[in-house]
C-alpha cells in the first residue's frame, strides 16, 4: 500500500514489492497471482476500512439511518482513526481518480454517506436539504473529498497539514461559520481564526 500511494500501482515492480515486505518476488505471486491481484488486495483492503469507519456514523440499524450528533466528515474520521503515518489517504487519494470498480464502489458509498448524513441533519432540523438534495449532497462530498486530493497543496499554502488534527481543527471552524452563517459571516471572536493571526495564510 506505501508503495502504491507514493508512486502508484503502475510505476512499483513486483520485486520492489517483495523486497519491502522482506519475501522473494516469487511467494508475491504465489500468494496474489499477479500484481494486479495485489493491487485488488489492496483495494479491498482499504475498501473494508471505510466500511468499517463509516460504519461507525451510523446508528446501527442501516445506512440510511445516522445519529446527527455523531456524523463527522471523511477527512475528520480519517484524521481521527487513522495514525499520523498512515498510507491509507494518499492510497485514497490515487484510488478515487484512477478508473476502477474499487473506485466507483467507494464513491458510491461515500455519496450513500452524504446523501444519508444530509437527510438525517435535515430531518434534526440542522440542516435543509436544499431544492435538489442530491446536488446538495455531492457538493458536500466534493468538498469534503478537496481536502484529500488537495491535500500536499492545502499543506503548502496554510503551513499546516490539513487532516492532521490542528489542521482539521482550523479548516473545520471555517467551514461550520461559512455553512451556519454564509461567507459574509463576521470573524468568530473566539479561537480558530485569532490564534493563527500572524500566520502565513
Amino acid at each position: 500500500m506505501r508503495l502504491f500511494a507514493a508512486h502508484g500501482p503502475d510505476a512499483v515492480t513486483v520485486r520492489q514489492i517483495a523486497t519491502a515486505a522482506g519475501v522473494s518476488p516469487g511467494l508475491v505471486i504465489h500468494h496474489f497471482t499477479s500484481k494486479e491481484g495485489l493491487r485488488d488486495a489492496v483495494d479491498q483492503h482499504v475498501l473494508a476500512t471505510f466500511e468499517v469507519m463509516l460504519g461507525e456514523m451510523t446508528t446501527g440499524a442501516g445506512p440510511e439511518l445516522f445519529d446527527p450528533a455523531a456524523t463527522g466528515s471523511l477527512t475528520e474520521l480519517m484524521a481521527t482513526h487513522l495514525p499520523p503515518a498512515s498510507p491509507i489517504p494518499d492510497y485514497l487519494r490515487r484510488l478515487l481518480l484512477s478508473d476502477t470498480e474499487a473506485s466507483r464502489v467507494l464513491f458510491r458509498r461515500l455519496f450513500d454517506v452524504s446523501q444519508a448524513t444530509l437527510a438525517a441533519l435535515a430531518q434534526a432540523g440542522l440542516a435543509s436539504p436544499g431544492r435538489d438534495p442530491a446536488v446538495r449532497a455531492a457538493l458536500l462530498l466534493a468538498n469534503d473529498l478537496a481536502v484529500l486530493l488537495l491535500r500536499d497543496r492545502l499543506a503548502d499554502a496554510l503551513g499546516v497539514d490539513p487532516l492532521s488534527r490542528e489542521g482539521m481543527a482550523r479548516w473545520a471552524g471555517e467551514l461550520l461559520t461559512i455553512y451556519g452563517a454564509g461567507l459574509l459571516a463576521p470573524p468568530d471572536s473566539g479561537q480558530i481564526s485569532n490564534e493563527h493571526e500572524g500566520e502565513r495564510p
